[in-house]
């Protein structure tokens, strides 16, 4: 949930005018501003991050060598976490210079500055043969705009080698209530400017544009979990937060993850992690049971 993100065709950032540091004193160490998973219900936030990540992973099939194109890679969470656990070669690309900056900073203090590249660039502008074993988009779709959904599977699509796997993670609404965003007190209040789509929107333009979808799970309440914990986060670190922010910046931040952990705990929203394969005559690198994933 990155929110303020600008244009809505544009990969989600950071509000460019709040330092790093503000996000840092709740977000943790993993600096993930997405969706944690929770293996127990006692995990400290880091803990579930990482989970996600190593989730993710597993659900990709990521494996030494392969080549991971990450989407609005933010602060380079995911990247950082891949290229070390998974042993890949990625690209991150984000179209905030200082998220970019603290990535690259991020992984020369790791020695990872010959696996992986994170840059300041829209998603769209990778043109040419690049193409990757592995794309992933973590927390981007809401930010898309409806209008959007399209290209974006159109160009993941260009960038996706045959036979690859794309995982794409977001906020969706129920299909009922899609056609009126903006319109009602939760998009005004807690979704500032994003624009959801439902989940039977995304599964047809990946149809549409060449995607076999072989995995959907709903991760709703971990997402209630995960801005509680954001909401605790900047309580427990509020001189911290002031440092960066004035009081009414504060206090928005409170209420606006505030009242997404209760609409995620209701229902009102909801935040599906799909996979998909890049369609071709054979068949999905996949193995015929969902095991692997949770070994």
């Amino acid at each position: 949930m990155r929110y303020n993100a600008g244009p809505a065709n544009r990969a989600p950032d950071a509000r460019p005018d709040i330092d790093d540091a503000f996000y840092e004193a709740f977000l943790g160490p993993s600096m993930a501003f997405t969706c944690a998973y929770f293996p127990h219900e006692e995990a400290e936030l880091e803990e579930a991050q990482q989970a996600q990540f190593h989730l993710i992973g597993r659900k990709l099939r990521l494996k030494p060598y392969q080549t991971l194109l990450d989407i609005g890679c933010g602060w380079g969470s995911f990247v950082v976490y891949a290229c070390k656990h998974f042993g890949v070669t990625a690209h991150g690309v984000t179209t905030s210079p200082r998220q970019a900056e603290y990535a690259q900073a991020w992984l020369k203090r790791e020695g990872l500055e010959d696996q992986a590249f994170i840059e300041c660039r829209d998603y769209r502008e990778l043109v040419g043969e690049l193409q990757f074993d592995r794309v992933s988009a973590l927390g981007v779709m809401e930010h898309l705009g409806l209008r959007n959904l399209a290209q974006f599977f159109t160009s993941s699509h260009r960038l996706l080698k045959d036979n690859g796997l794309m995982l794409t993670q977001g906020i969706s609404r129920d299909r009922r209530s899609a056609m009126d965003i903006g319109s009602d007190d939760l998009s005004r209040q807690i979704l500032q400017g994003m624009e959801p789509p439902s989940l039977t929107a995304t599964i047809t333009q990946l149809e549409d544009n060449g995607f076999e979808l072989q995995d959907v799970e709903n991760l709703r309440r971990h997402y209630a979990q995960t801005c509680a914990r954001w909401v605790a986060g900047l309580q427990d670190h509020r001189s911290q937060c002031l440092q960066h922010v004035d009081e009414a910046t504060y206090r928005s931040w409170l209420l606006n993850l505030g009242m997404s952990s209760v609409y995620f705990e209701e229902g009102a929203l909801s935040f599906h992690q799909l996979l998909s394969s890049k369609r071709t005559n054979g068949s999905a690198p996949l193995p015929l049971t969902r095991e692997d994933i949770h070994g």
